[in-house]
């Protein structure tokens, strides 16, 4: 196996490979582009046009995507998994990711977009560089008269529950409707909840959709665990969804099966205001949740919160967060 198979060891350690550049026995190049950044390129005869970024470890404590990323850079670097698409993987939060915490200062995944410029510390730094080697992979490639396909896919676990333990976040851009393929996609990596989100954010995936152009998703996928103790989070599925994109495969045109995927929407955001709020929900309320109508949610400032939508369900919630800042997310069938 190339050295650079070892990729989440070297970003963990903080160690630079001796050798940034190396090429596996199918010519396939993977060029370490900086601390827990790595770009694995096929030979020109072999990119199908797809251009695809897959991040995890945004948050440092959420280690089975973590752990996934590895098996699939392992299984290129080894000459098991033929490459026919650009792929750019990415370890978020290294300093995080090192000490097993969700973050060290500020959340990551609040920092896209510009955010970082309004924050210090090494989450603002990172998502600054984060975002500049995403606009440099995508724009470091020759389209040759042809549209290339960009994907974002960015794994993440939760800090509680679900009652679904899969689902996906769907990034808010002005006019842009949820293809069917991206959805088969989903299904094929046994993904059946989509949730549509109806405002712009400063998530990794809301800045590669709307920034770059990209059909950018956030996966969520069972609830944060050690490294080494996520037995009992099945991503077989969703490996090999992506090792078929990653090969330069797809799947089928007309894969897509409406009645298998639940599609949510967003009701309305819980944002905490100052240090008097207060969230009417126990430590161990999962997500997904469902809420009864009248419900009161949340108090604020002499503010009430009161669950006014039928079938709501309550997603992230989270009264520990900053002022100004969400603490759960209100959404309802779509």
């Amino acid at each position: 196996m190339l050295s650079l198979g070892k990729f989440l060891e070297l970003s963990l350690t903080g160690r630079e490979p001796c050798e940034k550049i190396q090429l596996n026995a199918e010519s396939t190049r993977l060029h370490w582009r900086g601390e827990g950044v790595l770009e694995v390129v096929p030979p020109s005869a072999s990119d199908c046009g797809r251009d695809l970024i897959l991040s995890a470890g945004i948050h440092g404590n959420e280690t089975a995507p973590i752990e996934l990323l590895d098996r699939l850079l392992v299984r290129i670097a080894s000459n098991q998994l033929k490459v026919g698409t650009r792929v750019l993987f990415v370890l978020g939060n290294l300093e995080a990711m090192r000490k097993g915490e969700r973050y060290l200062a500020e959340d990551l995944n609040r920092l896209f977009s510009g955010k970082h410029e309004m924050a210090e510390g090494s989450e603002a730094l990172r998502a600054d560089e984060l975002e500049k080697y995403c606009i440099a992979f995508y724009q470091g490639v020759e389209s040759n008269g042809h549209a290339r396909e960009r994907l974002h896919f960015d794994l993440h676990t939760a800090i509680r529950g679900s009652r679904v333990e899969k689902f996906a976040l769907y990034p808010f851009v002005e006019g842009r409707e949820l293809p069917e393929r991206s959805l088969a996609r989903l299904q094929a990596g046994a993904v059946n909840t989509v949730l549509k989100q109806n405002r712009h954010a400063s998530t990794f995936s809301a800045f590669t959709a709307t920034h770059l152009d990209a059909e950018s998703f956030t996966l969520e996928l069972g609830k944060a665990r050690p490294f080494g103790h996520n037995e009992g989070v099945n991503l077989e599925a969703l490996e090999a969804m992506l090792a078929t994109l990653i090969s330069g495969g797809d799947v089928d045109d007309n894969a897509y099966q409406p009645e298998h995927t639940q599609l949510y929407q967003v009701a309305r955001e819980v944002i905490k205001h100052s240090e008097s709020f207060r969230l009417h929900l126990a430590d161990d309320v999962e997500n997904f949740t469902e809420l009864e109508t009248g419900y009161l949610l949340a108090e604020d400032c002499g503010e009430r919160f009161v669950v006014e939508e039928a079938g709501a369900r309550i997603i992230f919630p989270n009264p520990r967060v900053k002022n100004g800042l969400r603490a759960g997310l209100l959404i309802v069938p779509a």
